[in-house]
């Protein structure tokens, strides 16, 4: 969320941001929620007015009564009444006011950097750098599914039959090998100096509108019927919102951690779920990170989280790139934005298994989260960013560990997380 003042003098920037963004349905809003401000910030000024002036003549009824002047005491009574009626309606339509600006507010989006490509939608992203090199081998590569079923490593049959479509067993080593990523990634978050953290899985609807516009929540969340309560999207949502009002220590900057958490995803949309296999489905599980720092920090941070990620697949022999998300591809909240992808030898292209984000002060102006320095209180900035989300990590990495005598070799980094084994052998 844009600052208020922020907009009241730079209508212009956020307009030509709207734009860029194609939003142009937008573009009124920005006049009207200076026109409502104007009136907000009138009827302050008119409430603290008229609160003095009730109190200078409250204070004169007593000394008009012991004068003897009833007459005029009673004249100014009527006058001090008439000034509460006032300050009635008045101290009813400010809060109105108020909460009419913050809804325009939180649907006008955050200004962007001005390094991100121009385009309308994630077809007009950038590729930025590739890392290792993407091998096409001589034999084919197994839909990941496949794969899976030739571990015993999936039922999803089962899985609908409890749940429905979009959820999955996972089974034997394949099981084993998700846990084994995800576990090897939290232990190498903790050694690049993160500290680890299990969120709640469950926030309220003020920390889901403090890191999400509402348009993400509608399509992305599952709220629990009767409660103010909903499951995450990703451990970013419960982390950001653990320092919801809170002043941090400009010391203790930047925050630096890394979170473990199941996520569930509605996952609206024209790309659907998936029928057979688990590259989109409604729940999985991640290993995040997330970064609270100084805003002239916020972009070191940003390069620094993308490259851990990119670090990462490359220890376990999965080539990567990087793509830069244009302007149409951001979400509101977002200042820029980049993709880590990995190479599908299967599908012969890159497929995207991870986000890194900067969202500015956005997230911090609407969650109250602020740090004490010498030069007074301001804003933090928050930054969040995939290590890796499984099971589409664990797609990229059956697919680019297959061999051609049917086996999954398992890399060295790994192989203490699945108890010494070097390979899965496949039936």
């Amino acid at each position: 969320m844009l600052d208020i003042k922020f907009l009241r003098e730079n209508s212009d920037i956020v307009k030509e941001n709207i734009k860029k963004k194609f939003q142009d349905e937008k573009l009124p809003l920005v006049d009207e929620v200076i026109k409502l401000d104007k009136e907000y910030r009138e009827i302050k000024t008119n409430l603290d007015n008229l609160r003095s002036e009730r109190n200078k003549k409250s204070s004169s009824i007593g000394m008009l009564m012991r004068e003897g002047k009833k007459e005029e005491a009673e004249t100014v009574k009527k006058e001090v009444s008439d000034i509460n009626e006032e300050i009635a309606l008045s101290e009813k339509k400010e809060p109105e006011l108020e909460q009419e600006i913050r809804k325009i507010m939180l649907t006008i989006p955050n200004i962007i950097d001005a390094s991100v490509p121009i385009g309308k939608d994630d077809s007009e992203n950038v590729e930025i750098e590739k890392f290792g090199e993407p091998v096409v081998p001589d034999y084919e590569i197994p839909y990941h599914a496949d794969i899976l079923e030739r571990m015993n490593g999936i039922d999803k049959d089962a899985s609908g039959r409890t749940s429905g479509n979009g959820f999955y067993y996972l089974m034997g080593d394949a099981a084993r090998l998700h846990e084994a990523m995800i576990a090897y990634a939290r232990d190498y978050m903790i050694d690049a100096g993160f500290t680890y953290c299990i969120p709640p899985f469950m926030i309220h609807s003020d920390v889901v509108n403090g890191v999400m516009s509402f348009k993400e929540m509608e399509n992305m969340m599952y709220k629990i019927e009767g409660e103010d309560l909903y499951l995450i999207g990703t451990s970013e949502h419960s982390m950001i919102g653990k320092f919801k009002d809170q002043i941090v220590k400009e010391s203790d900057l930047p925050i630096t951690l890394t979170s473990y958490s199941p996520c569930f995803r509605k996952e609206v949309g024209a790309h659907g779920i998936e029928e057979r296999g688990v590259y989109r489905v409604h729940q999985f599980e991640k290993q995040e990170m997330v970064v609270l720092c100084k805003p002239e920090d916020s972009m070191d941070w940003y390069n620094k989280m993308w490259q851990l990620s990119v670090n990462y697949f490359r220890s376990l022999d999965i080539p990567v790139r990087t793509l830069e998300c244009c302007s149409g591809d951001l979400a509101d909240l977002k200042v820029k934005s980049c993709d880590v992808e990995a190479w599908s030898p299967r599908q012969q292209k890159y497929f995207e298994v991870g986000s890194c984000s900067t969202l500015g002060d956005a997230q911090a102006r609407r969650l109250g989260i602020r740090t004490k320095g010498e030069n007074g209180t301001y804003l933090v900035h928050t930054l969040n960013n995939t290590v890796i989300a499984s099971p589409r990590g664990l797609i990229a990495f059956l697919e680019n560990h297959y061999t051609k005598d049917g086996k999954i070799t398992i890399p060295e980094v790994l192989q203490p997380y699945m108890g010494g084994k070097k390979e899965i052998i496949l039936k």
